[in-house]
């Protein structure tokens, strides 16, 4: 009999405008390999851009917030491990599945810290340093708490989890390292990449929903690429991302050469066609898919201390990690036109994908993480006090709240 999983989708996965859709189609693969049979429920609308997941073999649920309907669907399907995509996801159907699934393995399913990245955004806003205060912030105390009450959360960043278990003193055996999880990159495929001669651009891309791309590319527009463009005059910034909006597409300047390319069909293409990333993210957390996405296609990169945080570990990065703007944009001249160490940024991208983020290593981890965990599950949960404790708190407030919601509803 095959084992069931159930992932409750924040959003339907969508790989081609986010590295959140990229990351949720990794997970789904690693457990297809694992022979579970997946179900994928969300209650979020789907857009044009959503993967087809019955094409894959997956069952998709639409279910409801604050409806008792889905405490029938859970008990029915019975499942034998429960993602959650997100925080919030946990919150609103967390207490459900402890209710009725107790013996099921509840993971979540961080992305980034959500309170990291907010703490961040607070304290550029307030043009003040970073500090604790940002951090311990109101999306903390609930994204923690989900944290504890789930029996393991996947991070995708070694930094996140030195700040949660440094700042936050959450116990390290109920966090595992899942970073990206991708195919080697061979030979063959680095003599097909376009060489430094026939590249030309530079590019930036990610998704404008996302706060932190949308700042970063107004700060390329209004700081960094008027520094660029003054040495090189006939080079242009291409910038592609979904969902641009009104006050992106404003940002399009032909004769300053600062043009809105919108939705990236194909990213490996335009990645390729390209001689440099630039990526000067001021806030954020997790992992950047857009420089996953340029070492795969050999385009090295000039990108602030944010956007390089837990990718590089001990290697050398597939470019510069620079924050002062006057500095970022000399970085970005000089690796447009050396060819010589564009060259060595391009090898050393290609060597941090191979070495840290292959997929069968951390899979094979994740997956015996897995079975010690279900092994031990009343052992693992005893040991986390903390997280039983926020659960039969959190459970009671929670199904309260939603019971009374569920009954103004009617």
């Amino acid at each position: 009999m095959s084992k069931q999983l159930l992932i409750i989708g924040f959003v339907w996965p969508e790989p081609k405008s986010s590295a959140a859709g990229s990351r949720m189609m990794q997970l789904i693969h690693f457990f297809q390999s694992e022979n579970y049979e997946i179900t994928f429920a969300s209650s979020c609308a789907k857009t044009d851009n959503a993967v087809n997941l019955e094409e894959l073999g997956i069952k998709q649920v639409f279910i409801e917030l604050n409806n008792s309907s889905f405490n029938v669907f859970v008990k029915d399907l019975n499942p034998d491990v429960v993602v959650f995509d997100r925080f919030m996801t946990e919150e609103q159907f967390g207490w459900r599945v402890a209710q009725e699934c107790p013996n099921a393995l509840r993971i979540l399913d961080t992305e980034d810290l959500h309170s990291l990245r907010k703490g961040r955004y607070q304290a550029f806003k307030d043009k003040q340093p970073f500090s604790k205060s940002n951090l311990f912030n109101d999306i903390a105390k609930r994204e923690i708490a989900s944290i504890y009450r789930c029996d393991l959360s996947l991070m995708i960043s070694e930094a996140e989890i030195e700040i949660l278990t440094s700042e936050f003193k959450v116990p390290e055996h109920i966090l595992v390292y899942l970073p990206f999880l991708l195919d080697n990159i061979s030979g063959e495929h680095i003599l097909k990449v376009p060489t430094f001669e026939k590249r030309q651009h530079f590019i930036t891309i990610g998704n404008f929903l996302h706060e932190p791309n949308y700042n970063a590319v107004l700060y390329l527009k209004e700081t960094i690429w008027p520094l660029i463009r003054k040495q090189l005059p006939h080079v242009e910034m291409h910038i592609y991302g979904a969902y641009a909006s009104q006050k992106v597409n404003q940002l399009h300047k032909t004769k300053d050469g600062f043009l809105i390319k919108g939705f990236a069909n194909d990213v490996h293409q335009v990645m390729q066609e390209s001689k440099v990333c630039l990526a000067p993210l001021r806030f954020g957390a997790g992992l950047k898919g857009k420089l996953v996405d340029a070492m795969q296609n050999g385009t090295p990169c000039i990108m602030s201390s944010i956007a390089a945080e837990g990718m590089f570990g001990e290697l050398e990065a597939n470019g510069c990690i620079e924050d002062d703007p006057k500095v970022f944009a000399e970085k970005a001249v000089d690796l447009y036109q050396n060819k010589i160490l564009w060259k060595a940024k391009q090898q050393n991208g290609f060597n941090i994908i191979n070495s840290r983020f292959k997929a069968e290593i951390h899979q094979m981890a994740f997956s015996k993480v897995i079975q010690k965990t279900n092994d031990n599950l009343e052992q693992h949960r005893l040991s986390n006090f903390t997280g039983q404790m926020l659960q039969h708190h959190s459970m009671q407030s929670t199904k309260f709240m939603s019971k009374w919601i569920e009954e103004k509803n009617k």
